[in-house]
Formats: structure tokens, sequence, C-alpha cells
């Protein structure tokens, strides 16, 4: 079968075989030495990346939580525990809960502030599998399908737009969790809990995660790199030839084959065993949904959005920003992974992390890492 594959469009976004005891017992993992700061936000030592890497052999008897293989919630697990809840009175939008008490041992208590997984495009739920139990240990953990992507609605003739997503956060924490929530969002779904951060106060919002984040629903917000440029009339084209509806079902068809999905992940991926059947699947079985194809057009040739870079000088609450430095789609050495770079000079609530050997989706990609600087970020918040 011949591949097929985009210009750099934010496409899909990925997974870990971690959860594998054979593959985690031989494999090394590389991540990055740190350098202390303070944060006022906090009142306490946070950390940016020194630019060092540290190698350690990854086993199932590690002797810290925080770099043990991540424990992983199965696919049917979370398909038949999600809820619904209503968006607007007419969307009905997937989720899925999980508490700490939800484990069969005794786990500890809901110690950390409850947490909002959002993802990013192409993904749903199940993309944050691995990550949901390790979280869920000391706080309750809520993951979302944002409208147009995983078992949430995908309406006919529905405009798509970063501000619409962000709507969606926010009154899905006034209505369904009601507390002071750490918003975690990976790519776009980065972007998203960056503008409702931008929009709430800490009576919705309490904390802040971004895994390379996106500078825009599609790239065209990302106008001051010198590929984007290049680009830029391919993209117009793109989006003309995607107005026609014949031609935009022919390409859809195109990109949900499973040989071409598989081979845009492994772009995305550093760890390329993460793309395993069970992946393609996750990314796959949405794209078969009535209204899946609008939502692809409308997302692909809507507008960008806000660009985080104006956002976060407004945002006060605390920041971890992880950032993996092999992400082909928002790398380090563009506008937007530099601009977040810069930021721990910047602004004292931030907090920064260069993943070394890493893609675009850290959290999937190698969650053991993920966990080691978000885990330890959550435990200090203080108690409400």
């Amino acid at each position: 079968m011949a591949s097929f594959s985009l210009p750099n469009r934010n496409l899909l976004f990925g997974h870990s075989s971690c959860g594998s005891k054979t593959f985690c017992s031989k494999r090394k993992v590389f991540g990055p030495t740190t350098i202390p700061f303070k944060s006022r936000a906090m009142g306490t030592t946070g950390f940016i990346n020194s630019g060092t890497t540290v190698a350690a052999a990854v086993t199932g008897t590690s002797s810290s939580s925080a770099t043990a293989p991540p424990l992983e919630i199965e696919v049917r697990e979370i398909k038949e525990k999600s809820k619904k809840w209503l968006w607007k009175g007419q969307y009905s939008i997937n989720y899925f809960v999980y508490h700490p008490d939800d484990e069969d041992k005794n786990s500890g208590s809901d110690t950390n502030p409850p947490v909002l997984l959002v993802h990013g495009f192409g993904a749903s739920i199940p993309h944050w599998r691995r990550n949901i139990r390790t979280l869920g240990q000391n706080s309750t953990v809520y993951a979302i399908d944002l409208l147009g992507f995983g078992a949430s609605d995908k309406p006919a003739g529905f405009s798509y737009t970063m501000e619409k997503w962000a709507q969606l956060i926010l009154d899905f924490l006034a209505e369904v969790v009601q507390k002071p929530t750490v918003l975690v969002g990976n790519s776009v779904g980065s972007l998203a809990c960056v503008i409702a951060a931008s929009e709430s106060s800490q009576r919705l919002v309490r904390g802040l995660v971004l895994l390379n984040c996106a500078g825009g629903m599609n790239n065209k917000a990302v106008v001051d790199d010198w590929r984007i440029k290049l680009l830029l009339p391919l993209l117009w084209l793109f989006d003309f030839l995607l107005s026609q509806r014949g031609i935009a079902s022919f390409f859809f068809e195109r990109v949900k084959q499973r040989e071409n999905l598989r081979n845009v992940l492994l772009s995305v991926y550093g760890n390329k065993e993460s793309v395993d059947e069970e992946l393609v699947e996750i990314i796959l079985e949405p794209t078969l949904d009535p209204g899946a194809l609008d939502a692809f057009v409308s997302i692909v040739t809507g507008p960008p959005g806000p660009s985080p870079i104006q956002l976060m000088p407004k945002i006060s609450l605390p920041i971890l920003v992880l950032w993996g430095n092999q992400d082909p789609f928002t790398p380090l050495d563009g506008p937007v992974g530099k601009y977040f770079s810069t930021l721990p000079s910047q602004l004292t609530n931030v907090s920064l992390f260069v993943l070394e050997g890493v893609g675009h989706c850290p959290h999937d990609d190698r969650p053991e890492l993920v966990h080691e600087r978000l885990l330890p970020w959550l435990a200090q918040f203080p108690a409400l």
C-alpha cells in the first residue's frame, strides 16, 4: 500500500506501550537534569531544564513511583464506564471519571486537586489510558472527549473554534467537576486549556499543565515560522480543495487508512514502539462516525484561534510545561517552542522541562517521564 501523509499538519496524537513488562524491563529512558528556581505562584521551588541528559533503566521494581512503569487502564473499561453530559442542552459530551478509591488496593485519599485531561486533535479519552490510573492514586481524574472527537457528538454543519472548546471546558468544570481543577492538555487540547485558564479564575481552574502546546487550531497560526511561510500557498490551496465535498471525502478516506495513520503516528513519536495496533484503532474508530468528515474539514480549514504567546502573560496560575524535543509539529526551534522555552525566565509561575527523545505526545510517548515531573508538581498544591 502506498503511504500518504500531510505537509506538517497537526493531525494525530498517540500512545505508549510501557504497560508491557517485557518492553519496560529492557528499554532505557532519557530525561533532563534540572536547575531549581523559586515560584511565587506556589511558594515553592520549581525547575527548568539544564540541557544535560541522564539515562536510567526502567524496571517493574523501580524505587520511585514517579519513574515506575505506568499503570494502564484498559480501553474497554474506559468505554464501559464513560458517562454523558449534555452541553448547552443539545450536544452529548463523552467523559470519564476515575477516583482514588477506585483502586483495588488501599491507594490513599484524594489529596491532590482534581485533574481534567484534554486530548489533542484526532485523539480521545483512551489516549490517556497510561496516565489515568497513575494520576488517580491521589487525584480524582476526569477526561473528556471534545466536541467533534471520540464518542462526543459530531454535529453536522458545526463551526469548530478554539474558543468554543475552551468554553466547553469551563462549562464542564462548572457543571460536572464543581471544584477548582488542574487542566492537563496536549497539543490543541493544551491551547484550549490556555484559553480557558485565561478567561477563568481559581474558582474553576487551579493550575495548568501543557504538553507540547499547539500554536493554533491549525498551522496557519504559526506564520512566523519560515517553514510555515513556505507552505502557506499550499495550505491555502489545501483549504480550497477541502471545501469541495468530493475531494474532502476522498482525502479523508485516504488519511484514515490504517497504514497511513500508522505512518503519521510514527512521524510524531520519539518512541516508535509506542505505535501499535491499539493506538491505531483508538485514532481510527471515531473517524468512522457520522460527522467526522465535517469536523475534520472545519478544524483544518477554520480560524487558528488565539495565540498562546498572547495569552500566557495573562495567567497567574501555576503552570507546568513539558515539551518533547523530537516534536515535528511544534518543534523547540519553532516560534512557539522558542517562546515556551524562555517563559521560566519571564514568568515566575511557570516550570519547564524538556523531555529528551520524546515526540509530540509526551504523556503517551513516554508516560513515565511525564509522571516523574507531573506527580511532584501536583503534590505541591495546598489543600483547600
